[in-house]
């Protein structure tokens, strides 16, 4: 009776160890930002449309695990013009920022018809505090 515990615990430390080194050696996943800078109103009273559609922004966001990191008009020039508002969402990686920005079209739409703005990919260089090779 006493071999077969001995037997599980040297299996399960087994795993466990297997589980502990193979990990290590995974590549690191690099996560993306989706950042959108808006320019310029052209149309007020659809940039005000456009700022109630926020929470469903926010819900299809986190549908694809996004996270808000910002989402202001408080935005400070350090050199060159700054934008009226910036928006910055991460993600795990670059294919559930691209489904988040498909499955917001129409909010794309209103944007566009709204502002001069951009929007665009942005691959994060460090984890743990740490710059990734080939950034």
């Amino acid at each position: 009776m006493r071999i077969r515990y001995a037997i599980t615990l040297a299996a399960g430390i087994g795993l466990g160890l297997t589980v502990i080194a193979t990990h290590g050696l995974a590549a690191p996943t690099r996560k993306v930002y989706i950042v959108i800078e808006l320019d310029e109103v052209t149309d007020v009273s659809h940039y005000e449309a456009l700022k109630k559609m926020v929470p469903r922004a926010t819900v299809e966001a986190q549908y694809e695990d996004g996270r808000y990191l910002a989402r202001t008009e408080n935005v400070t020039a350090l050199d060159g013009n700054a934008p009226k508002a910036i928006v910055v969402v991460a993600f795990d990686n670059e294919a559930k920022a691209k489904a988040f920005y498909d499955s917001s079209k129409e909010i794309t739409a209103m944007r566009m018809k709204a502002t001069k703005s951009r929007a665009f990919i942005v691959h994060v260089c460090t984890e743990g505090g740490k710059l990734l090779p080939n950034c």
